[in-house]
């Protein structure tokens, strides 16, 4: 195995010139400003609709009719308010997922004209970026998706004077609430400009508070340590889970605090639990590419455990990007007749980047060339470079809400083991990200058989295991109907459930979480397909968690139970530690 590739296609390799040295440094600088998108990406999409709606009269004057109308519903709804002492009822209701506009305080003049002219010109310059004639798919996507950022910005909660819970604090308080604003808002820029940790993450320290399910590390190389958790029953189910985490993020996000530690309760459930920590990559592991991720990570990580468990299948379990490199390793295994694996678990994984959500919106040729160059000089993807642009996915509930919640109202939330969690970001090596985006985002090679793994082409119809897979409702990372496309991709048995939540919060969703629902079918590799829509229209929504169907369904295709495993090192590592390891806190 060789884990510093020479250059490929797939990622360029070194500017060998100055002038190309200087281009290299130039987009460095400016993806400081733009948080890592592409100003080239975002003006074309921009310059394709501006020459084609200037050709289109017809969509024009649609244009036109459609602001004359909007100006007379919100005058129709002015006139109707000024005649009544009550709130009527509004000439234009909030998508479902907007919360802006939620209190009775909005309803009441003048903040319901305020509130209801907002709605009705956003809704108005969705149409001035939809049904183009000429324009692309993609490009409409990217300006329905760009226009409404923009208008984010000036929405009437953003702002004191057009704010009527803002107005009502800070009469309650005679405007205490501004200056604790101000004292926030000072207190972060302090913060972001010294590069400290978000205020109250050191409360939940990996080991400490988090991550805290007794373990021992069992297997290290250059990219994991393998931990083995502990058993916490007399007798466990015989094959033991590996689970396979995202790498973006540090692992513990599986295994938070022991109320909602989703590794705490498998192994309550009487499982061998093995879990993957990534290290943190830094610009020595430049090269690193995504077939080694699947040797130095999955196989690794499956050779470790046939030895501490010799003659067992496993239950194998992907989390996010986790789920796709386990998804690659299984194919692989199937084609190569390999059958170490008893199952298959895709916990809001994709297979298929057809519907890959907002998140691969910029995914194109012009957006990686920019981040190639960025990523070229320091060997990786920094934790920053892309946060503004995960933070856009959900700007009112990521940014503008706290902005007001914080520095308006002047109220801090409490932080909580998810929130300390999502800020304890990692990098990605340069190779590795940059393979990861073209062949799956950009040209989806493994959903249409074309990745290749040891030199020949993988199919994912050729998993024979049975699947279960799980999507979220809000998800905006791996949207539900891409995940639920494994059920179309696998000629095998798939069970998919559809659960409440977005991308982690719809994961970490442990018994007992108030307001959790879920919906769970089973398919098997003999009956028809079913489209996404159907599926959602002829499944039943269940109250609670996902969790226990889950459980039910890997018990289902367990065996006897028997004496636990000990934990040993491997023939080469003879020592190790107790869990949560070293890998898990760099920085």
């Amino acid at each position: 195995m060789t884990t510093t590739a020479a250059a490929t296609d797939d990622c360029p390799d070194a500017p060998g010139t100055l002038h190309e040295a200087l281009n290299h440094a130039a987009q460095v600088w400016l993806s400081r400003f733009t948080h890592g998108l592409s100003p080239a990406a975002l003006t074309n999409a921009w310059f394709d609709w501006a020459t084609h709606v200037v050709a289109a009269p017809g969509k024009r004057l649609e244009l036109a009719e459609k602001a004359s109308e909007k100006i007379v519903r919100h005058m129709r709804h002015a006139v109707a308010s000024a005649g009544s002492n009550k709130a009527v009822a509004p000439c234009i209701n909030p998508l479902p997922q907007d919360d802006r506009f939620r209190g009775d305080a909005w309803r009441m003049l003048p903040f319901n004209l305020i509130q209801q002219g907002s709605l009705l010109q956003q809704q108005w310059w969705h149409n001035v970026v939809t049904d183009v004639p000429g324009v692309t798919a993609r490009h409409e996507r990217e300006l329905q998706f760009l226009t409404r950022q923009a208008l984010d910005v000036f929405s009437p909660s953003n702002f004191l004077w057009t704010n009527p819970e803002v107005l009502k604090k800070t009469q309650e308080t005679s405007g205490l609430n501004l200056i604790r604003g101000l004292q926030n808002y000072l207190q972060d820029m302090q913060d972001s400009m010294a590069g400290a940790t978000l205020k109250g993450a050191v409360s939940f320290q990996p080991g400490r508070d988090v991550a805290v399910t007794k373990g021992s590390i069992v297997y290290r190389n250059r990219l994991i340590e393998l931990i083995q958790y502990t058993p916490l029953t007399d007798k466990v189910r015989p094959e033991p889970i590996l689970i396979v985490p995202a790498w973006i993020m540090k692992y513990y996000i599986l295994d938070l605090s022991p109320q909602n530690s989703m590794v705490r309760y498998l192994v309550e459930q009487g499982h061998t639990v093995f879990m993957i920590s990534w290290k943190n990559p830094d610009e020595g592991d430049r090269d690193l590419t995504l077939d080694d991720y699947r040797q130095l990570g999955v196989m690794a990580a499956l050779d470790a455990i046939n030895e501490i468990v010799p003659d067992q299948k496993v239950q194998a379990v992907g989390y996010c990007l986790g789920g796709t490199l386990l998804s690659i390793a299984a194919a692989a295994l199937a084609r190569d007749g390999d059958d170490r694996l008893a199952s298959l678990s895709l916990l809001a994984s994709q297979v298929d980047f057809t519907e890959p959500g907002e998140l691969a919106l910029f995914i194109n040729e012009s957006q990686l060339a920019f981040l190639d160059s960025v990523m070229w000089r320091q060997g990786y993807l920094d934790t920053t470079q892309m946060a503004g642009a995960f933070q856009m996915l959900r700007s009112n509930d990521l940014i503008w809400s706290r902005m007001v919640r914080e520095y308006l109202l002047g109220e801090r939330a409490p932080m909580n083991d998810l929130m300390a969690w999502n800020a304890d970001a990692t990098r990605m090596p340069y190779r590795m990200h940059s393979e990861y985006l073209r062949k799956l985002y950009l040209n989806n090679d493994l959903a249409e058989g074309r990745l290749k793994v040891a030199g020949r082409p993988i199919h994912v119809s050729d998993i024979r295991v049975p699947i279960f897979a799980v999507g979220t409702l809000k998800d905006h990372v791996a949207p539900w109907r891409s995940a639920f496309k494994i059920d179309m991709l696998g000629d095998t048995d798939v069970t998919f459930a559809l659960t409440s939540g977005g991308h982690n919060a719809g994961i970490v969703s442990e018994p007992g979480h108030p307001h959790r629902t879920y919906r769970v079918r089973h398919r098997t590799a003999e009956n028809l397909h079913m489209d996404a829509d159907t599926w959602l229209d002829e499944t039943p929504e269940r109250e609670g968690s996902w969790w226990p169907a889950w459980a039910e369904w890997l018990a289902a295709r367990s065996g006897d139970m028997t004496l636990p495993p000990l934990p040993m090192g491997r023939k080469d590592q003879p020592r190790f530690e107790d869990a949560p390891g070293t890998y898990v806190f760099q920085e």
